[in-house]
């Protein structure tokens, strides 16, 4: 049985905002579904009963509307119901960072919100619950399963913020993602995910993995909702295309789209044949409306680049858990107590120099581009499927370059197109890349791919 139903910000928010469907009847919708299908899918911290949640919300919701009146004067994500990775810290509920550890471990009741979660509430946002994450954003699993079929994993480390979205339980949700953890488990539930360029959304109030690779970023059903949202999370918004109209036509896509780059060397080798066909499908629909697809060598040391990540994000992660880890270690998951454990071997100048490398690939991400005179690149967001069992969460590989050299991705979903789902019927999804810095192209790149999909 699926599950998926979500909920789609891009056609939602406007009513709410004019009052035309009232935010009591969208929570008990949302609130009626969760309460149906959250035993199965296990999306959410049990951090409330669920009618602590409803009352809380509806109440919530109401103070909303009295304070805001007037539609026109309402803030951009009035009503939104959001899902928040517990990674953040949020008044009111714990943060455990889907460990064992005592909540206290990481905050106390002065600590405020993070500044990601203070931005959306500001905007009208409303707080579904804590969503599970795995054990430190690591590869520790959690329960959480996959609405396309629930003997699949939803991916990982943002298991239930993906989950949630796709089974309609929330409008949105907070993510992150150190190597691929907001992008993959994006593709695996049929949704779209939003990374933005390093730095570009605050980390502020967030448990870290690794410093130098985390980014804090957006699930939502589609592009279009997620072009929405982002402009109230990430810094120094500046879209030079906000006027322009959200479903051009498709000879303005093809003018606007211009030349895709698609990378071709091993990288790419590392997809699964269904992500490969999928792939094709897209390319062959955009060549279809005269777009100018070219594939050319992106990451022909990709070995190289994977390992220098990795040997970066394990050295922070030790160093971050040096203290909780001394007092704690035996609460920590194996998975996890491995990684600290290898993080502490690392010496000084291997980290050094796979730091170092982030610059070295982001600027040949952004040289390529410029060269073919392209704005996005197109890969797999996943190998392929989502593995069937809860016990892994699938492999981050197709995302780790793009994380690694901090330049912005969108995830979108293939479900439309000829070969976009895997073998056994679970979604396939497909990430564009863009230049560093400049996330509004790229989401407004990704809404128009999205476009060329219906």
């Amino acid at each position: 049985m699926k599950y998926v139903a979500p909920r789609d910000p891009a056609r939602l928010l406007s009513v709410l905002r004019r009052g035309e469907r009232p935010l009591s009847v969208e929570i008990e919708t949302i609130l009626d579904r969760l309460d149906r299908y959250e035993e199965t899918l296990q999306t959410l911290l049990p951090d409330e009963s669920p009618q602590q949640r409803r009352d809380r919300l509806l109440a919530e919701a109401r103070a909303l509307e009295e304070r805001w009146p007037r539609a026109e004067e309402r803030p951009p994500l009035f009503g939104l119901v959001v899902g928040v990775k517990d990674l953040f810290h949020a008044r009111g509920f714990p943060t455990r960072a889907g460990s064992r550890l005592p909540a206290d471990t990481f905050r106390d009741e002065e600590t405020p919100d993070a500044a990601s979660l203070q931005r959306l509430l500001d905007a009208g946002a409303l707080v579904l619950g804590k969503t599970v994450t795995t054990e430190f954003a690591y590869f520790g699993p959690g329960p959480t399963r996959n609405p396309w079929n629930p003997d699949h994993t939803p991916g990982g480390s943002s298991s239930g913020s993906a989950a949630a979205v796709a089974a309609g339980f929330c409008h949105l949700a907070l993510g992150t993602q150190t190597i691929g953890s907001i992008s993959r488990p994006a593709s695996f539930c049929g949704i779209a995910g939003y990374k933005p360029s390093y730095d570009r959304i605050s980390p502020a109030g967030v448990i870290p993995f690794s410093p130098s690779a985390d980014h804090v970023g957006v699930l939502a059903p589609s592009a279009q909702a997620l072009r929405l949202i982002a402009p109230v999370l990430t810094r120094h918004w500046n879209d030079p295309e906000a006027q322009a109209p959200t479903a051009p036509p498709k000879d303005t896509l093809r003018h606007r789209l211009g030349t895709v780059l698609v990378p071709d060397d091993a990288y790419l080798e590392q997809a699964a044949p269904e992500s490969l066909k999928a792939l094709e499908s897209l390319c062959e629909r955009l060549q279809g409306i005269g777009v100018t697809l070219l594939r050319v060598k992106a990451f022909p040391d990709i070995e190289e680049i994977n390992r220098a990540h990795q040997e970066m994000i394990a050295a922070e992660f030790a160093q971050v858990h040096a203290s909780w880890f001394a007092e704690h270690h035996q609460l920590y998951h194996p998975r996890s107590k491995e990684l600290v454990e290898r993080g502490m071997a690392i010496p000084q100048d291997t980290y050094a120099r796979a730091c170092g490398g982030r610059q070295q690939i982001r600027d040949r991400i952004q040289e390529t581009l410029d060269r073919h005179g392209a704005t996005l690149w197109l890969s797999p967001a996943a190998p392929g499927e989502a593995p069937r069992g809860i016990d892994s969460t699938g492999s981050p590989l197709m995302n780790l370059p793009w994380t690694y050299a901090g330049v912005p991705t969108v995830a979108i979903p293939l479900t439309t197109l000829p070969h976009g789902t895997g073998p056994e019927g679970l979604p396939l999804g497909v990430q564009a890349a863009g230049h560093f810095g400049a996330d509004e192209v790229l989401l407004n790149r990704a809404v128009q791919l999205e476009e060329a999909l219906q």
